[in-house]
Protein backbone atom coordinates (compact mmCIF):
# COMPACT_ATOMS: atom_id res chain seq x y z
CA UNK A 1 0.00 0.00 0.00
CA UNK A 2 1.44 3.40 -0.80
CA UNK A 3 2.00 6.33 1.78
CA UNK A 4 -1.00 8.03 0.10
CA UNK A 5 -3.78 4.92 0.59
CA UNK A 6 -2.26 3.89 3.28
CA UNK A 7 -2.89 7.44 5.19
CA UNK A 8 -5.91 7.76 3.92
CA UNK A 9 -7.24 4.01 4.83
CA UNK A 10 -5.71 3.93 8.21
CA UNK A 11 -8.02 7.17 9.16
CA UNK A 12 -10.79 5.25 7.74
CA UNK A 13 -9.95 2.23 10.15
CA UNK A 14 -10.12 4.71 12.65
CA UNK A 15 -13.57 6.30 11.86
CA UNK A 16 -16.98 5.31 13.35
CA UNK A 17 -18.12 1.68 14.00
CA UNK A 18 -16.09 -0.01 11.15
CA UNK A 19 -13.09 -0.22 14.04
CA UNK A 20 -14.37 -1.98 16.21
CA UNK A 21 -15.84 -4.96 14.32
CA UNK A 22 -13.87 -7.50 12.82
CA UNK A 23 -12.59 -7.37 8.79
CA UNK A 24 -14.14 -9.33 6.27
CA UNK A 25 -12.15 -11.84 4.82
CA UNK A 26 -11.22 -9.97 1.39
CA UNK A 27 -12.92 -11.34 -2.24
CA UNK A 28 -10.20 -13.05 -4.62
CA UNK A 29 -8.67 -10.07 -7.09
CA UNK A 30 -10.08 -10.67 -10.73
CA UNK A 31 -9.50 -9.24 -14.12
CA UNK A 32 -11.12 -8.55 -16.70
CA UNK A 33 -8.81 -8.69 -20.20
CA UNK A 34 -10.31 -5.93 -22.44
CA UNK A 35 -7.99 -6.50 -25.45
CA UNK A 36 -6.88 -2.62 -26.38
CA UNK A 37 -8.05 0.22 -24.86
CA UNK A 38 -7.85 3.22 -26.92
CA UNK A 39 -7.27 6.55 -24.88
CA UNK A 40 -8.62 10.08 -25.46
CA UNK A 41 -5.13 11.33 -26.65
CA UNK A 42 -5.07 8.77 -29.73
CA UNK A 43 -2.77 6.21 -28.24
CA UNK A 44 -3.93 2.66 -27.28
CA UNK A 45 -2.68 0.31 -24.14
CA UNK A 46 -2.07 -2.24 -25.17
CA UNK A 47 -2.92 -6.30 -23.46
CA UNK A 48 -5.61 -3.95 -21.64
CA UNK A 49 -6.93 -5.27 -18.52
CA UNK A 50 -8.66 -4.35 -15.24
CA UNK A 51 -8.19 -6.03 -12.08
CA UNK A 52 -11.19 -6.00 -9.77
CA UNK A 53 -12.94 -7.28 -6.49
CA UNK A 54 -16.93 -7.70 -5.92
CA UNK A 55 -18.14 -8.08 -2.46
CA UNK A 56 -21.82 -8.67 -1.28
CA UNK A 57 -23.93 -10.32 -3.68
CA UNK A 58 -26.19 -9.59 -7.07
CA UNK A 59 -29.84 -9.50 -6.34
CA UNK A 60 -32.27 -11.57 -8.51
CA UNK A 61 -33.54 -8.17 -10.19
CA UNK A 62 -29.68 -7.08 -10.95
CA UNK A 63 -30.76 -4.09 -8.98
CA UNK A 64 -28.02 -3.98 -6.12
CA UNK A 65 -25.03 -3.55 -7.81
CA UNK A 66 -22.46 -0.22 -6.80
CA UNK A 67 -19.55 0.99 -8.48
CA UNK A 68 -16.68 1.82 -6.10
CA UNK A 69 -13.65 3.37 -8.36
CA UNK A 70 -10.50 3.53 -6.36
CA UNK A 71 -9.02 7.08 -4.62
CA UNK A 72 -5.36 7.92 -5.96
CA UNK A 73 -2.29 5.02 -5.51
CA UNK A 74 -5.18 3.09 -3.97
CA UNK A 75 -5.92 -0.69 -4.51
CA UNK A 76 -8.73 -2.95 -4.06
CA UNK A 77 -7.23 -4.57 -1.56
CA UNK A 78 -7.28 -1.62 0.72
CA UNK A 79 -11.11 -1.13 1.39
CA UNK A 80 -11.53 -3.48 3.88
CA UNK A 81 -12.97 -0.37 6.39
CA UNK A 82 -15.02 0.85 3.91
CA UNK A 83 -16.45 -1.75 1.65
CA UNK A 84 -18.22 -4.53 4.40
CA UNK A 85 -21.14 -6.03 6.00
CA UNK A 86 -23.04 -3.96 8.37
CA UNK A 87 -23.84 -0.83 9.49
CA UNK A 88 -20.55 1.52 10.02
CA UNK A 89 -19.23 1.79 6.47
CA UNK A 90 -19.45 3.36 3.14
CA UNK A 91 -21.22 0.55 1.52
CA UNK A 92 -23.12 -1.87 3.09
CA UNK A 93 -22.09 -5.40 1.61
CA UNK A 94 -25.44 -6.99 3.17
CA UNK A 95 -27.27 -4.89 0.58
CA UNK A 96 -25.28 -4.41 -1.76
CA UNK A 97 -23.24 -5.88 -5.02
CA UNK A 98 -20.17 -4.05 -4.76
CA UNK A 99 -17.96 -3.95 -7.79
CA UNK A 100 -14.10 -2.06 -6.55
CA UNK A 101 -11.82 -1.56 -9.35
CA UNK A 102 -8.20 -0.63 -9.41
CA UNK A 103 -7.64 2.19 -11.53
CA UNK A 104 -5.00 2.46 -14.75
CA UNK A 105 -1.50 3.31 -12.93
CA UNK A 106 -2.37 1.61 -9.46
CA UNK A 107 0.03 -0.87 -10.24
CA UNK A 108 -2.99 -3.68 -10.59
CA UNK A 109 -4.80 -2.65 -13.57
CA UNK A 110 -2.21 -1.96 -16.95
CA UNK A 111 -0.01 0.20 -15.84
CA UNK A 112 3.42 1.46 -16.39
CA UNK A 113 5.40 -1.01 -13.85
CA UNK A 114 3.70 -4.00 -15.16
CA UNK A 115 2.65 -3.66 -18.76
CA UNK A 116 5.59 -6.23 -20.97
CA UNK A 117 5.01 -4.36 -24.16
CA UNK A 118 4.56 -0.57 -23.07
CA UNK A 119 7.01 -0.22 -19.65
CA UNK A 120 7.75 2.67 -17.49
CA UNK A 121 7.70 5.62 -19.18
CA UNK A 122 6.30 3.96 -22.82
CA UNK A 123 3.21 3.40 -21.11
CA UNK A 124 0.50 6.18 -22.15
CA UNK A 125 -0.79 9.36 -20.55
CA UNK A 126 -4.22 8.14 -19.41
CA UNK A 127 -6.84 10.41 -18.24
CA UNK A 128 -9.92 10.22 -15.69
CA UNK A 129 -12.26 9.82 -18.32
CA UNK A 130 -10.31 6.83 -19.89
CA UNK A 131 -10.36 5.19 -16.79
CA UNK A 132 -14.44 5.35 -16.46
CA UNK A 133 -14.60 4.17 -20.36
CA UNK A 134 -12.48 1.06 -19.14
CA UNK A 135 -14.59 0.78 -15.98
CA UNK A 136 -17.54 0.76 -18.05
CA UNK A 137 -16.63 -2.20 -20.39
CA UNK A 138 -15.76 -3.96 -17.83
CA UNK A 139 -19.31 -3.62 -16.21
CA UNK A 140 -21.01 -4.68 -19.71
CA UNK A 141 -19.04 -7.51 -21.48
CA UNK A 142 -17.31 -8.64 -18.29
CA UNK A 143 -20.04 -8.61 -15.78
CA UNK A 144 -23.31 -7.97 -18.44
CA UNK A 145 -24.35 -5.44 -15.85
CA UNK A 146 -26.22 -2.41 -18.21
CA UNK A 147 -27.28 -0.80 -15.27
CA UNK A 148 -25.72 0.22 -11.79
CA UNK A 149 -27.74 1.40 -8.69
CA UNK A 150 -25.42 3.61 -7.50
CA UNK A 151 -21.38 4.73 -8.40
CA UNK A 152 -19.62 5.97 -4.94
CA UNK A 153 -16.11 6.98 -5.19
CA UNK A 154 -13.67 8.74 -2.72
CA UNK A 155 -10.67 11.15 -3.76
CA UNK A 156 -9.71 10.01 -7.19
CA UNK A 157 -12.60 7.89 -6.85
CA UNK A 158 -14.28 10.67 -6.54
CA UNK A 159 -13.06 12.29 -9.50
CA UNK A 160 -14.05 9.35 -11.46
CA UNK A 161 -17.86 9.47 -10.18
CA UNK A 162 -17.99 12.75 -11.51
CA UNK A 163 -16.52 11.61 -15.08
CA UNK A 164 -19.60 8.91 -14.93
CA UNK A 165 -22.48 11.13 -14.58
CA UNK A 166 -21.58 12.86 -17.45
CA UNK A 167 -20.04 10.21 -19.39
CA UNK A 168 -22.58 7.41 -19.25
CA UNK A 169 -25.55 9.54 -17.36
CA UNK A 170 -28.40 6.90 -17.67
CA UNK A 171 -26.50 3.96 -16.85
CA UNK A 172 -27.00 4.68 -13.11
CA UNK A 173 -29.78 5.72 -10.58
CA UNK A 174 -27.48 7.51 -7.80
CA UNK A 175 -23.65 8.79 -7.96
CA UNK A 176 -22.31 9.72 -4.74
CA UNK A 177 -18.70 11.54 -5.11
CA UNK A 178 -16.41 11.64 -1.57
CA UNK A 179 -13.91 14.66 -1.01
CA UNK A 180 -13.84 14.49 -5.34
CA UNK A 181 -13.96 17.68 -7.64
CA UNK A 182 -15.84 18.01 -11.37
CA UNK A 183 -12.77 19.89 -12.26
CA UNK A 184 -9.82 20.77 -10.91
CA UNK A 185 -8.95 24.60 -9.10
CA UNK A 186 -5.92 26.73 -9.10
CA UNK A 187 -4.95 25.61 -5.58
CA UNK A 188 -5.59 21.50 -6.64
CA UNK A 189 -3.23 22.32 -9.33
CA UNK A 190 -0.70 24.17 -7.62
CA UNK A 191 -0.77 20.78 -5.12
CA UNK A 192 -0.43 18.03 -7.86
CA UNK A 193 2.05 20.40 -10.37
CA UNK A 194 4.49 20.57 -7.17
CA UNK A 195 4.08 16.85 -6.58
CA UNK A 196 5.05 16.05 -10.43
CA UNK A 197 8.11 18.47 -10.43
CA UNK A 198 8.90 16.69 -7.29
CA UNK A 199 9.02 13.52 -8.79
CA UNK A 200 10.23 14.70 -12.21
CA UNK A 201 13.57 16.68 -11.38
CA UNK A 202 14.26 14.31 -8.18
CA UNK A 203 17.69 12.59 -9.48
CA UNK A 204 16.51 9.43 -8.50
CA UNK A 205 13.68 9.35 -10.62
CA UNK A 206 16.59 8.78 -13.33
CA UNK A 207 14.00 10.23 -16.02
CA UNK A 208 11.91 7.29 -15.52
CA UNK A 209 14.93 4.66 -16.93
CA UNK A 210 15.42 3.72 -12.69
CA UNK A 211 16.20 0.10 -12.12
CA UNK A 212 15.26 0.13 -8.04
CA UNK A 213 11.91 1.62 -6.87
CA UNK A 214 13.49 5.32 -6.27
CA UNK A 215 13.13 7.08 -3.05
CA UNK A 216 11.07 10.41 -3.87
CA UNK A 217 10.72 11.80 -0.12
CA UNK A 218 10.00 15.11 -1.45
CA UNK A 219 7.02 13.96 -3.28
CA UNK A 220 6.03 12.03 0.25
CA UNK A 221 6.49 15.78 2.49
CA UNK A 222 4.24 17.38 -0.04
CA UNK A 223 1.40 14.82 0.32
CA UNK A 224 1.14 14.05 3.86
CA UNK A 225 1.55 17.98 4.35
CA UNK A 226 -1.73 18.73 2.54
CA UNK A 227 -3.41 15.08 3.16
CA UNK A 228 -4.52 16.62 6.28
CA UNK A 229 -5.02 20.24 8.36
CA UNK A 230 -2.45 21.99 10.25
CA UNK A 231 -4.45 21.44 13.20
CA UNK A 232 -4.67 17.93 13.08
CA UNK A 233 -1.32 17.38 12.81
CA UNK A 234 -0.49 19.41 15.63
CA UNK A 235 -2.93 17.74 17.43
CA UNK A 236 -1.31 14.17 16.19
CA UNK A 237 2.15 15.14 16.52
CA UNK A 238 4.18 16.91 19.11
CA UNK A 239 7.01 18.64 18.52
CA UNK A 240 9.20 15.94 20.46
CA UNK A 241 7.65 13.09 18.14
CA UNK A 242 8.49 15.36 15.23
CA UNK A 243 11.83 13.79 14.07
CA UNK A 244 10.48 10.56 14.34
CA UNK A 245 7.66 11.53 12.42
CA UNK A 246 9.85 13.20 9.50
CA UNK A 247 12.07 9.96 9.03
CA UNK A 248 9.14 8.17 8.64
CA UNK A 249 7.38 9.85 6.20
CA UNK A 250 10.64 10.22 4.22
CA UNK A 251 11.77 6.94 4.44
CA UNK A 252 8.09 4.91 3.60
CA UNK A 253 8.30 6.84 0.28
CA UNK A 254 9.99 4.35 -1.23
CA UNK A 255 7.72 1.55 0.09
CA UNK A 256 4.63 2.67 -1.86
CA UNK A 257 3.31 3.22 -5.57
CA UNK A 258 6.13 2.70 -8.57
CA UNK A 259 7.25 6.18 -9.64
CA UNK A 260 6.32 5.95 -12.89
CA UNK A 261 2.80 4.63 -11.78
CA UNK A 262 2.30 7.60 -9.64
CA UNK A 263 3.28 9.98 -12.34
CA UNK A 264 0.25 8.36 -14.69
CA UNK A 265 -2.15 8.95 -11.92
CA UNK A 266 -1.11 12.15 -11.33
CA UNK A 267 -1.36 13.64 -14.98
CA UNK A 268 -4.46 11.98 -14.62
CA UNK A 269 -5.92 14.28 -11.95
CA UNK A 270 -4.28 17.26 -13.27
CA UNK A 271 -5.97 16.97 -17.14
CA UNK A 272 -9.28 16.30 -14.93
CA UNK A 273 -12.90 18.38 -16.08
CA UNK A 274 -15.84 17.04 -16.53
CA UNK A 275 -16.18 20.07 -18.85
CA UNK A 276 -13.44 18.78 -21.07
CA UNK A 277 -13.00 22.66 -21.42
CA UNK A 278 -16.22 23.34 -22.61
CA UNK A 279 -18.71 25.13 -20.17
CA UNK A 280 -19.53 23.56 -16.99
CA UNK A 281 -22.90 24.88 -17.18
CA UNK A 282 -23.98 22.62 -20.34
CA UNK A 283 -21.97 19.95 -19.04
CA UNK A 284 -24.60 19.95 -15.97
CA UNK A 285 -27.56 19.51 -17.96
CA UNK A 286 -26.11 15.83 -18.67
CA UNK A 287 -26.68 14.65 -15.59
CA UNK A 288 -29.52 12.65 -14.77
CA UNK A 289 -28.59 10.46 -11.57
CA UNK A 290 -29.53 11.40 -8.48
CA UNK A 291 -26.76 13.24 -6.96
CA UNK A 292 -25.05 13.25 -3.03
CA UNK A 293 -22.07 15.24 -3.26
CA UNK A 294 -19.75 14.64 0.10
CA UNK A 295 -16.58 17.19 0.59
CA UNK A 296 -14.77 18.48 3.47
CA UNK A 297 -14.48 22.39 4.28
CA UNK A 298 -10.87 21.87 5.34
CA UNK A 299 -9.82 19.81 2.24
CA UNK A 300 -6.35 20.73 1.28
CA UNK A 301 -5.98 18.02 -1.38
CA UNK A 302 -9.25 18.35 -3.05
CA UNK A 303 -10.79 21.84 -2.65
CA UNK A 304 -14.57 21.66 -2.34
CA UNK A 305 -15.44 24.47 -4.02
CA UNK A 306 -16.21 23.18 -7.94
CA UNK A 307 -18.06 19.95 -6.23
CA UNK A 308 -20.22 22.29 -4.18
CA UNK A 309 -20.67 24.73 -7.02
CA UNK A 310 -21.97 22.12 -8.97
CA UNK A 311 -24.39 20.61 -6.20
CA UNK A 312 -25.81 23.97 -6.26
CA UNK A 313 -25.88 23.88 -9.82
CA UNK A 314 -27.97 20.58 -10.13
CA UNK A 315 -29.88 21.12 -7.23
CA UNK A 316 -28.12 17.95 -5.48
CA UNK A 317 -28.06 17.13 -1.95
CA UNK A 318 -23.95 18.05 -0.08
CA UNK A 319 -22.88 17.06 3.32
CA UNK A 320 -19.89 19.34 4.00
CA UNK A 321 -17.46 17.88 6.97
CA UNK A 322 -16.06 20.10 9.47
CA UNK A 323 -13.37 18.08 10.93
CA UNK A 324 -9.83 19.40 10.71
CA UNK A 325 -8.94 15.76 9.40
CA UNK A 326 -9.02 17.75 5.86
CA UNK A 327 -9.04 14.97 3.35
CA UNK A 328 -9.44 12.02 5.48
CA UNK A 329 -12.72 13.37 6.68
CA UNK A 330 -14.70 10.75 5.55
CA UNK A 331 -12.97 8.24 8.05
CA UNK A 332 -13.16 10.80 10.73
CA UNK A 333 -16.58 11.76 10.49
CA UNK A 334 -17.92 8.16 9.13
CA UNK A 335 -20.43 8.11 11.58
CA UNK A 336 -21.72 10.95 10.35
CA UNK A 337 -21.07 10.11 6.77
CA UNK A 338 -22.36 6.28 6.42
CA UNK A 339 -26.05 6.72 7.60
CA UNK A 340 -26.21 9.77 5.45
CA UNK A 341 -25.48 7.42 2.36
CA UNK A 342 -27.30 4.16 3.69
CA UNK A 343 -30.73 6.54 3.53
CA UNK A 344 -29.71 8.07 0.34
CA UNK A 345 -29.36 4.47 -1.29
CA UNK A 346 -31.94 3.75 -0.17
CA UNK A 347 -34.82 5.47 -2.12
CA UNK A 348 -35.56 3.58 -5.26
CA UNK A 349 -35.85 5.65 -8.63
CA UNK A 350 -39.48 5.82 -9.28
CA UNK A 351 -41.20 3.49 -11.71
CA UNK A 352 -41.80 4.98 -14.73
Amino acid sequence: MSYAAGALFAALLAGGTASAQAPAPMPPLQFAELGSCPLESGATIADCRLGYRTFGTLDAAHDNAVLFPMWFTGRSGDVGAVVAPGPGHLLDTNKYFVIVVDPFGGGISSSPSNSATQHGTAFPVFTIRDMVHAEERLLRDTLHLEHLRAVVGMSMGGMQTFEWVVDAPTMMDIAIPIVGSPQLTSYDLFLWSAEKQALETDPAYMGGKYTARPALPMVAYLHQMNLSTPEFRVDHTTRDQFPGYFRTTGADANTGSDANDYLRQLQAMLAHDIAHGGDIFVTARAVQARMLIINAQQDHMVNPIPALAFAKLIHAQSVVLTSDCGHMAPGCEMDRVSPVIDQFLAVKPAVP
